[in-house]
């Protein structure tokens, strides 16, 4: 069978579209989730990529670290952008509680983070040394400079920022790579909007539609939007993911989600297996990626 592959686009706060995709995965894909050969995202898309591969039990506790995160960030006056806030330093002390400790072991040749060097190069990075090697390079792929900070990473002596810069949407080389992103475009689960008919932008190797709710997202994705309006994007990333999702009490953090007006570019699971990536359009390559 074809090697098939998950990647999650980077997308900030909006990483909570994610979450509810990987929780409908982990809990109605487990079986299909053991055919998936890679993992690779971008900035918060490799951050739920790494949890969905090393952790898939701790996504509920990553979800409430993320409401938990935006809601603190809302409270400062200028958001994360606000004097003495750190950012990164909160960042990391989330990821470092809910990976486990053999995370980088896991992780390692399977899971594929887009950073971005200080010259602009784009690297795939799957080879990770540790356990903090891993956390710092997931930080790398999520620090936009200025916003998150005035110093890059160091990643293995080599300064990095924000993967989502330079590609934003990852491909993998081989087999068939299943595409996640919250904002509407060519992914394969993305939300469905009215916009301009067939007028697609590309950023950072990530085909998206021209439209106001994707302007929308994009400043959502840097501040986040309130509680309610995070808790129906979450609810959006699950029935994107597969529409049949119930939305009940215990499936999420808030059982009282809508779901949204989106509409399905899939029917259900299947995509997981492969099935359907004959019949469907190739996403756009890796083309000016390194991987290392």
């Amino acid at each position: 069978m074809k090697q098939v592959h998950l990647s999650f686009s980077s997308c900030g706060f909006l990483g909570i579209y994610h979450l509810g995709a990987a929780t409908v995965l982990s809990k109605r894909g487990r079986g299909l989730l053991c055919n998936v050969t890679g993992f690779a995202g971008a900035s918060a898309g490799a951050l739920v990529a790494t949890l969905l591969l090393t952790a898939p039990e701790r996504i509920e506790a990553c979800t409430r670290f993320t409401f938990a995160f935006a809601e603190e960030v809302r409270m400062q006056a200028l958001g994360p952008l606000t004097p003495g806030y750190d950012f990164m330093a909160r960042l990391r002390g989330g990821i470092d509680e809910i990976l486990p400790q053999h995370a980088h072991e896991l992780a390692r040749e399977r899971l594929h983070v887009s950073v971005t060097s200080a010259v602009g190069q784009n690297y795939l990075v799957s080879n990770f040394t540790c356990r903090d090697n891993l956390i710092t390079v997931l930080l790398a792929s999520c620090f936009i400079p200025f916003y998150a900070g005035l110093k890059p990473m160091d990643c293995a002596g080599q300064l990095c920022v924000d993967g989502g810069l330079t590609n934003s949407l990852p491909v993998l080389p081989t087999g068939r790579t299943v595409t996640f992103s919250p904002f509407s475009g060519r992914a394969d689960v993305s939300p469905r909007d009215l916009g301009w008919p067939g007028i697609y932008v590309r950023v950072a190797k990530q085909d998206v539609m021209v439209s106001m709710a994707n302007l929308v997202r994009v400043q959502q994705a840097l501040f986040p939007p309130s509680r309610g309006m995070m808790e129906a994007i979450y609810g959006m990333g699950m029935t994107d993911t597969c529409p049949e999702q119930t939305l009940t009490a215990g499936s999420a953090p808030n059982p009282k989600i809508p779901r949204g007006n989106s509409s399905i570019r899939y029917s259900n699971l299947s995509i997981i297996t492969g099935e359907e990536a004959t019949a469907s359009a190739p996403t756009p390559g890796v083309t000016g990626s390194r991987r290392i």
